[in-house]
């Protein structure tokens, strides 16, 4: 096991560990947004975290880029965000990062655990959830180019899409057509199939979009 930990009490408390199973735990001092896990160990390889809260989004997006490096995924999140990633298409907790997270991944809220189990006792309650790996993602796409069309058609959710996607310098209708997608649907009530149709033609139509049917992360 390769422990990566910034807190130096954490630190300290994970030298006691290691002292008692020699061999078998290496500890890195260290920040995680700094450090590639998967140059640190050797295949087949997982990640269990109990993440920052205030950086949990940034380090799933950071390891989605090479999600095939790893069989498997098992982080803690605040109890909303953890929704957020297994949300269907029209409910309330459905978003950019249930997109992308769906495209690569499948995704499952395991167990809930309370603020009581924490010392200081936060507001919130946290879900553990695993994220294993797709054989291939949902549809093909560009990581990039995927990121920016969530970004626009969520950032104005509410609005037709006709509207939300103007951000994205595509001629909207043809971009809309050539993926298939209605003018006057709205974000939330589009597959993860779709999201990445509508980034294959922003590839297509807008400069810079992306390379259609290229995937940034190496499928495992």
């Amino acid at each position: 096991m390769v422990a990566i930990e910034r807190d130096a009490r954490c630190v300290a408390a994970l030298t006691e560990l290691a002292a008692a199973y020699p061999g078998r735990v290496e500890i890195i001092a260290g920040d995680a947004l700094a450090l590639d896990p998967a140059a640190l160990t050797e295949a087949p390889r997982r990640i269990v975290a109990n993440l920052p809260y205030n950086i949990a989004t940034a380090l799933l997006l950071r390891w989605l880029d090479r999600i095939g490096d790893y069989e498997s995924l098992t982080l803690m999140f605040q109890r909303e965000v953890a929704e957020r990633l297994v949300a269907a298409p029209r409910s309330p907790a459905y978003g950019r990062l249930s997109v992308l997270v769906q495209w690569l991944c499948e995704a499952k809220i395991l167990f809930d655990i309370p603020p009581r189990a924490f010392t200081p006792v936060p507001k919130v309650i946290s879900s553990v959830v695993r994220l294993v790996p797709r054989a291939a993602p949902v549809a093909p796409a560009d990581k990039a180019t995927l990121e920016r069309v969530t970004a626009a058609a969520f950032g104005q959710r509410r609005k037709m899409l006709r509207s939300s996607l103007k951000s994205l310098g595509a001629p909207v209708e043809a971009l809309l057509a050539e993926a298939g997608v209605a003018a006057t649907a709205r974000a939330e009530e589009l597959s993860v199939g779709e999201f990445c149709a509508l980034a294959r033609a922003t590839g297509k139509f807008a400069p810079g979009g992306g390379i259609p049917g290229r995937r940034s992360p190496a499928p495992p």
